[in-house]
């Protein structure tokens, strides 16, 4: 297949930093769609595969899976895009399409293995792996690319593609609602994404954080109460009232205390820790008949329906502007937690 090389930000290996590359984008075919990459968000994920954190990086690595961008070419058989529109594109580029998870539209848990957006093998190109948003322009089959609602600002738009729908898919599968107390722990780029969801869905939301600093933003944020979880007290007066719990603490952590707030029957789901948890005690979920449950992104058909909620309800993500050139100084902030929220790459500077 004919390819054509385009500027690209990427690393070579786990201790360099990320510098200015050459990599191959293959020709548009008849479901493809080629797109001018605008925006490109930085996800903690990014910077886990190109350290290889996660002990599954092929090299050389080009992250970011929170593209934004315009359609500039289309395949001869694509019916649901144009030259102009204004698309994204996420974590997946691919998929079986046939198993019973991709018919169900869960094509992040294709059972036949998705095609994830930067370091997986490439479907269309014969020993190649594909390469993510840190770049000029991305070739994506139609049936990935999600349409971004005009009104929303390009920019903090991008964080929505892996930050949003890994917030947004578990607060519709476990059917938050309307008066639903709901607690949100962590507020970094996912937690502050599931603030501003669980709030238009019209919860009554408490930020659960360790930094009583941070109450003053979780509100901003449309938090409705603060809970500092080293306040004992703070803690007991929440005890078994919770319908819902969204934990997005990175990290492995206590789940006890958190358990603890749960009513009979309630669920608390890990978007964020994925690596072992401390041990907790069994009585914590058998005494309430409780549940931990945990989710990953979303499907193409649910992140679009969250990309449309948020043009209903004006909501994106809010971010740091940065330059291509800064990315590295960008990742050793994130493992500080020195961002609010998200940083998001402005592609003009690589151009």
């Amino acid at each position: 297949m004919a390819t054509t090389t385009v500027k690209a930000y990427g690393t070579t290996a786990p201790t360099e930093d990320l510098k200015p590359l050459d990599i191959e984008r293959r020709a548009v075919g008849t479901d493809d769609i080629k797109i001018d990459i605008t925006y490109s968000g930085v996800c903690h994920s990014d910077i886990h595969t190109a350290r290889n954190e996660w002990n599954g990086s092929t090299y050389p690595v080009v992250p970011g899976h929170e593209i934004i961008g315009r359609v500039v070419e289309v395949g001869n058989g694509v019916s649901s895009y144009k030259v102009g529109d204004l698309v994204g594109v996420g974590c997946m580029v691919d998929s079986c399409q046939t198993c019973s998870s991709c018919q169900k539209d869960l094509e992040q848990f294709c059972e036949n293995g998705a095609t994830f957006t930067y370091n997986s093998p490439d479907k269309h190109l014969e020993g190649k792996q594909t390469y993510g948003g840190y770049s000029t322009s991305v070739v994506v089959d139609e049936k990935f690319v999600l349409r971004i609602p005009e009104n929303l600002d390009e920019a903090a738009t991008a964080p929505l593609l892996c930050a949003g729908v890994t917030t947004w898919s578990p607060l519709r599968h476990w059917n938050v609602k309307k008066g639903d107390k709901v607690g949100v722990v962590g507020l970094g780029g996912l937690g502050h994404m599931g603030v501003k969801f669980a709030n238009a869905l019209g919860a009554h939301v408490v930020m659960i954080t360790t930094s009583p600093e941070k109450g003053k933003d979780a509100t901003r944020l449309g938090a409705h109460e603060v809970l500092v979880s080293k306040d004992e007290a703070d803690m007991k007066k929440h005890q078994n009232s919770f319908d819902f719990i969204l934990n997005t603490i990175p990290v492995g952590h206590e789940m006890d205390p958190y358990l603890g707030l749960l009513k009979i029957d309630s669920t608390m789901v890990l978007v964020g820790a994925v690596e072992p948890l401390k041990p907790f005690h069994g009585g914590n979920i058998i005494m309430g008949r409780k549940r931990i449950a945990g989710s990953l992104i979303g499907g193409i058909k649910e992140t679009q329906e969250m990309l449309d909620f948020c043009g209903e309800h004006n909501i994106t993500s809010d971010i740091e502007l940065i330059n291509m050139q800064d990315i590295n100084t960008a990742y050793d902030r994130v493992t500080s937690n020195d961002v609010k929220y998200r940083f998001v790459i402005d592609m003009k500077s690589l151009k």
